[in-house]
C-alpha cells in the first residue's frame, strides 16, 4: 500500500495524462474540422457555374476584375474568419494550460 504522498503523486500524474489525452483529442477534432472545411470550400469552387477542375487551376488575380466574383470573395472571407477563430481558440487554450501548470507547480512548492 502506498503512503499519502505517493498516492497524491500518482493522482497528479494520472490527471496530467488525462489532460494530455484530452488535448490530443481536441487537436484531432480541430484538424478534422479544418480538413472538412477545406474539402467543402474546394467542392463549392469546383461546382460553381461553368467551372471545371482544369479551369480553376488557371485562375489568376485578374479574376477579381470580373463581374461574378462574389462567391469567391465570400469563400475567401469565410475561410479566413474560420482560420482566425480556430487560431485564437487554440492560443487561449494553450495559455490556460500553461496557467494551470504554473498554478499546480506553485501549490506543490513548499
Amino acid at each position: 500500500m502506498y503512503d499519502t504522498s505517493k498516492r497524491v503523486e500518482l493522482v497528479k500524474a494520472r490527471a496530467q495524462e488525462k489532460a494530455c489525452r484530452a488535448l490530443r483529442r481536441s487537436v484531432y477534432r480541430l484538424s478534422f474540422l479544418c480538413i472538412l472545411l477545406t474539402t467543402a470550400l474546394a467542392g463549392m469552387v469546383l461546382s460553381s457555374e461553368g467551372m471545371s477542375g482544369s479551369a480553376v487551376a488557371g485562375l489568376y488575380g485578374s479574376i477579381l476584375l470580373h463581374n461574378d466574383v462574389g462567391g469567391y470573395i465570400l469563400v475567401g472571407v469565410v475561410a479566413f474568419a474560420a482560420a482566425v477563430v480556430i487560431t485564437v481558440l487554440c492560443i487561449r487554450y494553450r495559455e490556460s494550460l500553461k496557467e494551470n501548470k504554473n498554478s499546480s507547480k506553485e501549490v506543490d512548492s513548499p
